[in-house]
């Protein structure tokens, strides 16, 4: 597997587990009323979104396996770009979700 492709599957993992890391022992309140764990939470969003979507380019056939690729990587672009209408619930939701591919949690957005 080439170089580029493992770092975007690894990023996808390590990122997943983080956001459980962040997550773990908090309540929606928690999460909710503080703006730093809010912040971290929706980056590694981000950045799983943009793994995926790296992943997409360099090996489209490992990418398709994701079977849920697509949404997560829309998922992204509406907490990157549609930051004045993100609901925290359906973020925490998706945090507290769990795991659906490989990664350590974070919903489907957690898995690569």
């Amino acid at each position: 597997m080439p170089l580029k492709t493992l770092n975007c599957s690894v990023t996808s993992s390590t990122r997943g587990e983080a956001i459980q890391r962040f997550s773990a022992g908090k309540s929606f309140d928690d999460y909710s009323g503080d703006l730093m764990l809010r912040s971290a939470v929706e980056r590694q969003f981000e950045i799983i979104g943009e793994a995926l979507k790296r992943l997409t380019e360099l090996d489209a056939d490992l990418a398709a396996r994701i079977s849920e690729r697509r949404t997560i990587i829309g998922f992204r672009n509406f907490i990157a770009h549609g930051y004045d209408v993100v609901d925290d619930s359906i973020v925490w939701g998706c945090a507290r979700a769990p795991a659906s591919g490989t990664g350590g949690g974070a919903g489907a957005a957690g898995g690569a």
